[in-house]
């Protein structure tokens, strides 16, 4: 299924490969469904590897619904061209990042495209942007398994694996096994499962309730054989820092959201290293 994209576009999968090339690890976060929280984790975890020193870049792939910028407070950034191609921003901690968001003239302008509009895009965030070299590309993705996951799929030669992020309901669970047949059917690592706002974490008191029924991620771990890497707990305080451009994991360091994320980050670093 890969080799249609790459045998039409060779010229392109030529500069794709080369600057994927400078790239050790590249990671897709993928969810079966919109509303689970797939951009928080993408943006925490790339901050959470350049805090420890990590060079790091995020492609928001979401074309349609970009997040990243919003929540790392690069909104208004001005897309510019070098020697090296197109200039991504900078956002928190050194973080490299490229969007559709940076392109629109206005912040609540829809872009209201087909499939090859958006493979064409893609395409060219991965062949034009002066990644330079990376340790870890995070590539967020919209919810679902339709263009944009499959033209990341088919263009980046050798994904190091991906993500899956899901809710603990039943509706989350049946489309998060979609998204574990569409990796494996692509033969794109699966390197776990997280499963967020299993329970609310008040902020006052620190104690911990049960949000939604059930144990999604960690039934789906077990029924398509991948690993569960941990639940992460619903804190109030993740929108008002995404709202305000501000990373939780910074702001609130030693929170058990933050730890949880902190064990993800070690889990993806582990596996990656493992099949590289």
């Amino acid at each position: 299924m890969g080799s249609d994209v790459r045998g039409v576009n060779e010229g392109l999968v030529k500069l794709i490969d080369k600057k994927m090339g400078l790239i050790k690890y590249k990671v897709a976060v993928v969810s079966g469904k919109g509303g689970v929280g797939k951009s928080f984790i993408t943006a925490s975890l790339a901050v959470l590897a350049a805090s420890t020193g990590k060079a790091v870049g995020i492609l928001d792939a979401d074309i349609h619904g970009p997040s990243i910028p919003k929540a790392l407070g690069i909104n208004d950034f001005q897309v510019t061209l070098s020697a090296g191609g197109l200039e991504p921003a900078t956002g928190p901690l050194g973080v490299k990042v490229i969007s559709t968001q940076f392109f629109l003239p206005e912040e609540d302008l829809p872009l209201i495209w087909r499939g090859p509009l958006k493979g064409r895009l893609i395409g060219e965030f991965l062949s034009s942007v002066n990644w330079g070299m990376l340790d870890f590309l995070f590539i967020d993705l919209p919810p679902g398994t339709g263009d944009e996951a499959l033209s990341v799929a088919q263009y980046i030669k050798g994904l190091s694996g991906a993500l899956i992020v899901t809710i603990p309901t039943s509706l989350s669970k049946l489309v998060v096994k979609k998204a574990v047949r569409f990796c494996r059917e692509l033969n794109i690592p699966v390197l776990g499962v997280v499963e967020n706002m299993r329970e609310f974490l008040c902020p006052k008191c620190n104690e911990v309730y049960a949000v939604f029924p059930g144990n999604a991620g960690g039934e789906i771990s077990k029924e398509l054989g991948v690993k569960y890497l941990g639940a992460i707990p619903l804190d109030p305080r993740v929108g008002e820092c995404m709202d305000g451009g501000v990373p939780y994991v910074l702001k609130y360091p030693d929170t058990q959201v933050t730890n949880t994320l902190k064990a993800v980050l070690s889990e993806i670093i582990n596996s990656v290293e493992g099949i590289n």
